[in-house]
């Protein structure tokens, strides 16, 4: 069994709030909600940075990234969206499994974005997971 947090989320080996995936990607809710709707996007094989993606991989994410970000769009209508893209140290984090970020930004926050995050319950990350998923009906 792999440590890789997100490879265990791809082998369901820990539930997340899944709202999108396909054969290459897996999107999934950030357990720590800067603001509602944010979204991780990942590869399901484990790549560590930017630099180790195929250009296959590359365009998977890319094309994920894109739908789940309409989908974000059309339920929680924020003001904008920013993509980030992370892997460990290099990001400040601690997971080393390449991941792109999708961060919804809403009117009134601030700088839009909310720090520290917001850790909503589980229920509330499986609402906002079901909210996006609709949109792909």
């Amino acid at each position: 069994m792999s440590n890789c947090v997100f490879c265990r989320i791809v082998a369901k080996e820990i539930p997340a709030a899944v709202v999108y995936e396909d054969e290459r990607t897996i999107a999934f809710m950030d357990a720590g909600q800067v603001n509602p709707g944010h979204v991780l996007v990942a590869a399901k094989a484990h790549v560590e940075n930017l630099y180790e993606l195929d250009d296959a991989q590359a365009g998977a994410l890319l094309v994920s990234a894109a739908r789940v970000a309409r989908a974000i769009r059309a339920a929680f209508r924020p003001q904008g969206l920013s993509v980030y893209q992370a892997n460990g140290k290099a990001a400040w984090q601690t997971v080393f499994h390449y991941h792109m970020h999708l961060l919804p930004r809403h009117e009134g926050d601030g700088m839009m974005l909310s720090w520290p995050a917001k850790n909503p319950p589980r229920e509330t990350l499986a609402e906002y997971a079901a909210a996006i998923r609709r949109e792909f009906s």
